[in-house]
């Protein structure tokens, strides 16, 4: 086993608490140092590891010697400065998404990462996933096509309620069109996992449901896309009745692959009709989970790692963004 690699943690809402936990059981990785401007999300970081650091700011706690990493969950409108102020202090960087809130600013941030060779990348979970890893088998450019030419892509995604229950302390930002919304949230993971097998995305068309208070996120949308010439659809919305929900199907010329629940389960239908199970359930779920930290502990030493970095998540938020604003690009 390598050395521990000390992590500080600035955004203690519902992924920074999540982090946390899956850190404390990691072989490798240890959460150090923490800070969040809410002094409730501190107090139950405090009482739950009484062992952490409580920094008194998130400057002051990217100064603290002894760190290798620092983990961002905060609103994305502090992601660039905080990475900024990280790559001075010689840390790498695991940062939440959306990446950003200033294109411009994370394009320079892209170019600094780039000319200085700075460490840093972005939580799309499904990265890890067995899902993303069975997409890339049957469709990526690796691929052998066992299950034909792919023809098209189907993604339907639904939310009984938006924010969802339990996002209810991540702050009204999460709920508003400005920064939020379960496009650049949620969407956003799905957008990554198809450019990572296929390639930039153009958006064909897009229409989007706002609410009438011109603040709220969107309630619902619909959008074509093509990627390498593969039409893409995609079917989005919140509330109607509808429980939570996440599907996609890859429709190729012999086969068919379906994912759902966030790539934990996955199902292949072969040229006879029949239908395989490629695995499902917690075990895949902790597996990618563990898998991420993994990877995350090779982007810190500088090895290879499948961890998404900046220009490929700004790419998906571009896309993102495209199909909020209901056009192409």
């Amino acid at each position: 086993m390598g050395k521990q690699l000390n992590v500080g943690v600035i955004g203690l809402g519902v992924m920074g608490q999540r982090m946390l936990a899956r850190m404390a059981g990691h072989e490798r990785l240890r959460a150090v140092s923490v800070w969040d401007a809410n002094p409730d999300a501190v107090a139950q970081v405090r009482q739950r590891w009484p062992e952490l650091r409580i920094a008194d700011s998130a400057e002051s706690l990217i100064q603290e010697s002894g760190l290798h990493s620092l983990y961002i969950a905060t609103p994305p409108a502090a992601h660039m400065p905080l990475s900024n102020l990280a790559f001075d202090a010689g840390l790498s960087v695991f940062c939440e998404k959306p990446l950003t809130v200033d294109f411009d600013s994370a394009r320079q941030t892209i170019a600094r990462i780039s000319s200085e060779k700075r460490r840093a990348a972005v939580n799309f979970s499904l990265a890890s996933s067995a899902g993303l890893s069975a997409l890339q088998r049957a469709f990526g450019a690796a691929s052998r096509l066992t299950l034909g030419q792919l023809q098209s892509v189907e993604l339907e995604l639904a939310f009984a309620a938006w924010p969802r229950p339990w996002q209810a302390s991540a702050g009204a930002w999460l709920s508003q069109r400005g920064e939020g919304g379960m496009a650049r949230e949620v969407l956003s993971h799905f957008i990554f996992a198809i450019q990572r097998v296929l390639g930039s995305c153009s958006v064909t068309s897009s229409a989007v449901d706002y609410p009438d208070d011109g603040q709220s996120a969107e309630t619902g949308l619909k959008a074509e896309l093509d990627a390498s010439g593969v039409p893409i659809r995609i079917w989005a919305r919140v509330g109607g009745g509808l429980a939570d929900y996440n599907a996609m199907r890859w429709q190729a010329s012999a086969g068919e692959l379906e994912l759902t629940e966030w790539f934990s389960q996955a199902r292949e239908r072969q040229a006879d009709g029949s239908w395989r199970d490629l695995g499902q359930g917690e075990a895949w779920r902790t597996a990618a989970h563990l898998d991420q930290l993994d990877q995350w502990v090779a982007m810190i030493e500088g090895r290879s790692h499948c961890l998404p970095g900046f220009a490929e998540a700004l790419a998906a938020q571009e896309t993102i963004e495209a199909i909020l604003a209901g056009r192409a690009a």
